[in-house]
Formats: structure tokens, C-alpha cells, sequence
């Protein structure tokens, strides 16, 4: 027999279908758990801290207005979020609007216990909840920084990334990645002081500080912090007073077990304009490169945003998209906003000819025909060798890894098979080909030089 709020909870869940699509009521919806009704309190209980933020952001006046028909007026709604399933540990925390109006309604009155510790006051962590690892998905290019994050986000300063330096181009994830530390930290330990900040707002900040006289403060108020992210950090260079306050910051808080990420577009290891002290002490930790995400994680990030959104698009449209737009996460995202608008004002079909008329705003997708001539070519000049050279039977280490790597591209890029490949690069066989392709595979995972000049070579063969 089912209980009192068990039955409420199911006539909230049928007007809730009725006004969303099917896809996003069996992900959002299905999974949640009705706990208690009890003075004027409905808990629910929701699988992670993302449902929450997630509901919260999407369909908090649908839910709050079910609510308040179903169960009557005035009802407060609690989320209760599962830490640990196997023991079923979890938190309890309400929804964002009854927070508010407990602050609004609160009382001003406060006794002060002259013999209980001072607690210092809660800050604002500045993150972005809707940048969580139940989102960042994990693939070649972000496995290290990504697991290295996790294991941050469940023991804050007691690990050995600490500093964690994290580097990339723009769009690949970095900022993600920072924010789904914190976001995981707060989850985990509620009573941590965490703090997400750019490094152009703490250089505003700072010069703010020297303005006012409060630098004193200002040193103070960050030396509290248990979690210090610091977004775009090669900001700094050329800030000298900037970069001081800083390394007395970071010394404290390293000193101190507080954990410190740090998020760059390049390596310490190329940064210019910063202190050598600083550089070194950016090393201290793990330094992790996120690279451009591949064409298996692209179509892994599409997937799973287009199942979070409830949207419906083929596995063909997908594979268009995640083979034409290279570069970043961001554009991705942007693409699927840009399709589900077209197709919604339009009434269009999602289908691969609005995917390219879409996708061609934001990329070139003229069709390249790849030959195998053509990558010859292209490699011949990449090395600056003459067709002739890479064509004879020098054993040269120049010669034959311009051969093994024109080989290589060419079976990744081409339909030809291995025997038309081998007698166009060198008059060679289909094992030697076979043998230069497992070569290049080998010195990609091995040798980051050698990776990184295989992937200009294929972005010149995109031109």
C-alpha cells in the first residue's frame, strides 16, 4: 500500500508529464524518490547534486506550481541528494527559493557564546553548478587532469596534486574541469571554504586593495581559503605586485594543507612574463594537459547532452557534428542550441542537411578529398624533403619518419589500400606499411614532440 506522500508524489508526476516530453520526464523525473510529507515539507530524493541545480534551473516553477495544486499551498520542497548509495548517506538541503525567504524572514537576534570558537563567515564559492564531473565527459585528451581532479574533489589537500596546473587551448574544458572540483568539494565537504576566481578579478581586486589601503585584508581574507581555483592564470604575467601578493598567498595555503588549482592556456614550462619562483612552485604539483577532445569524445559530449536535454537527434547528424567541428567543447554546445532553434522556429527536421547549413556558420566544411599523393606531398614539405628523397631507400632517421608518418595518414585518411599505399610512398609492400603504421602509433603515445607534429601536419592537410 502506498504512503500518503507516495500517492501526492505520483499526482505531482502525472501533471508533471503532461507538460514536458517523454525524454526529459524518464531523466529527469522517473529517478526521483518521494521521501516524507511533513509540516508542510515534501523531501525528495534525487541522485546527485546536478538533479538538483539541474531541476532548479529547468523546472523549478512547473515542480513549485505541482506542488502547490497536488499537495496545497504554501508546500516547501526539500531535495534529499544520495552520497553514497551502498550505505545511503546523503545530504538534505532545500531549494533555492526557500533559502532565500528563510534569509529574508530570519531573525536579526544573535547570542554570542564568549567561550565558542569564532566561525568564519560563509562565502560566496563563486562556481558554476551546471560545470560538474556528471557533465565533463572523460576522454583520451582530459583522462589525467579529470581523474586527478576527482580525487581533489574527494580529499581537498591531502593528495599529491597539490598544486594541480592544468593547461590547454581555449574551449577544450579547463574552466569545466576547475569548477567541477569545487563543485564536487562542496558536495563532499560542505564546511570547506571554496573559492572559483579569474585572475583578472584578482588582479582587480588586488589593485582595489592598494587603492584602499587594505591589502592587510585582502592577504587575509585568502589565506582562509581551504580550495583556491585560479582560472586563466597566465593573466598574471607582467602584474609584478600582482604576482607577489600571490606566491605569500600560495606559500601560506601550500604551507598549510589548502589545496590550490590552477588553470593556464600554456604550459609553466612556456610562460613568459611570471616569476621564476612562481613557475617553480606551479611544478610542484601535477601539471596536466587537456589536448583538443577527438572525434570519440566529441560524439561522447554530443550524446550526452542530448540525452540530458531530452532532444532527439540521429546517430548520423551526431557523427556529421562531431566530424567537422574540431576545435572545442564550447562550439559543440553551440551547435546543438543553434539546431534545436532552427528546427524549432522553422519546423524543420534535425537531419544533416540543417546540420551543415548550421554548421557551416561557425566552420569551414568544404569537403576535402584527402589522396595519398596529396599527404606524400604535404609531408614532403612539412619536413622540407623532396618527393624523390622520401620515395628511395635512404635509411636516414629524417627520411624514414617523414615515409612511416606520410604511410600512417595516409591509412587514417584515405580509402586506398595498404599495397596502393605502399607503391605510391616508396614502391614499398603492405607489411612495411603495416610496420610504419604501428611505429607512428607507438611514438604518438610515447613522444609528445613527435604527436604534436603529426597533428599539424593533419591540421595543413584540413586547409
Amino acid at each position: 500500500m502506498l504512503n500518503n506522500h507516495d500517492q501526492l508524489w505520483n499526482r505531482c508526476l502525472s501533471v508533471i508529464k503532461d507538460n514536458i516530453s517523454e525524454a526529459s520526464y524518464n531523466t529527469w523525473f522517473a529517478p526521483i524518490v518521494a521521501l516524507k510529507y511533513e509540516n508542510s515539507i515534501f523531501v525528495l530524493q534525487v541522485p546527485s547534486q546536478f538533479f538538483v541545480e539541474y531541476i532548479e534551473e529547468k523546472y523549478i516553477d512547473l515542480l513549485r506550481m505541482t506542488l502547490y495544486r497536488e499537495v496545497g499551498v504554501g508546500t516547501r520542497l526539500e531535495y534529499r541528494v544520495l552520497i553514497d548509495k551502498s550505505s545511503g548517506r546523503g545530504t538534505q538541503i532545500p531549494s533555492a527559493a526557500e533559502q532565500t525567504k528563510q534569509k529574508s524572514t530570519g531573525s536579526n537576534s544573535s547570542y554570542v557564546n564568549p567561550y565558542h570558537k569564532p566561525q568564519l563567515p560563509e562565502i560566496d564559492p563563486q562556481l558554476n553548478p551546471a560545470y560538474n564531473f556528471n557533465n565533463l565527459i572523460e576522454g583520451n585528451s582530459n583522462k589525467l587532469a579529470r581523474t586527478a581532479g576527482i580525487s581533489i574533489g574527494n580529499e581537498p589537500g591531502k593528495n599529491i596534486f597539490n598544486p594541480l596546473f592544468v593547461y590547454g587551448q581555449s574551449g577544450v574544458g579547463k574552466t569545466h574541469l576547475a569548477n567541477a572540483i569545487g563543485v564536487m568539494t562542496k558536495q563532499l565537504h560542505p564546511e570547506k571554504r571554496v573559492l572559483y576566481v579569474s585572475a583578472n578579478t584578482f588582479q582587480i581586486q588586488y589593485t582595489d586593495a592598494v587603492r584602499s589601503n587594505t591589502v592587510n585584508d585582502f592577504l587575509n581574507f585568502y589565506q582562509t581559503i581551504d580550495v583556491l581555483i585560479v582560472d586563466d592564470i597566465q593573466e598574471f604575467a607582467g602584474k609584478t605586485g600582482t604576482q607577489n601578493t600571490f606566491f605569500h598567498i600560495f606559500n601560506h595555503l601550500h604551507q598549510t594543507g589548502k589545496q590550490l588549482v590552477l588553470t593556464s592556456d600554456r604550459s609553466p614550462i612556456v610562460m613568459v612574463g611570471l616569476e621564476q619562483r612562481l613557475l617553480t612552485r606551479f611544478k610542484w604539483g601535477l601539471s596536466a594537459e587537456i589536448e583538443k577532445p577527438d572525434f570519440e569524445l566529441r560524439r561522447s559530449i554530443l550524446q550526452s547532452k542530448i540525452y540530458r536535454d531530452g532532444l532527439e537527434i540521429s546517430d548520423e547528424v551526431v557523427d556529421f557534428i562531431a566530424e567537422h567541428v574540431v576545435d572545442n567543447v564550447r562550439d559543440l554546445e553551440g551547435v546543438l542550441v543553434s539546431l534545436l532553434a532552427h528546427s524549432t522556429l522553422a519546423n524543420m527536421p534535425i537531419d544533416v542537411a540543417l546540420a551543415e547549413k548550421v554548421i557551416s556558420r561557425i566552420v569551414n566544411i568544404t569537403r576535402k578529398v584527402n589522396t595519398v599523393e596529396k599527404i606524400r606531398d604535404v609531408v614532403c614539405e612539412y619536413f622540407s624533403l623532396s618527393i624523390d628523397a622520401i620515395s628511395t631507400k635512404s635509411r636516414k632517421r629524417e627520411v624514414v619518419q617523414a615515409r612511416q608518418i606520410a604511410m600512417y595518414l595516409s591509412k587514417q585518411l584515405t580509402k586506398s589500400s595498404l599495397s596502393s599505399i605502399g607503391n605510391t610512398i616508396g614502391q614499398r609492400d603492405h607489411a612495411t606499411v603495416l610496420h610504419a603504421c604501428k611505429i607512428v602509433n607507438d611514438l604518438m603515445d610515447s613522444d609528445k614532440n613527435f604527436r604534436s607534429s603529426v597533428r599539424e601536419i593533419e591540421e595543413k592537410l584540413k586547409q
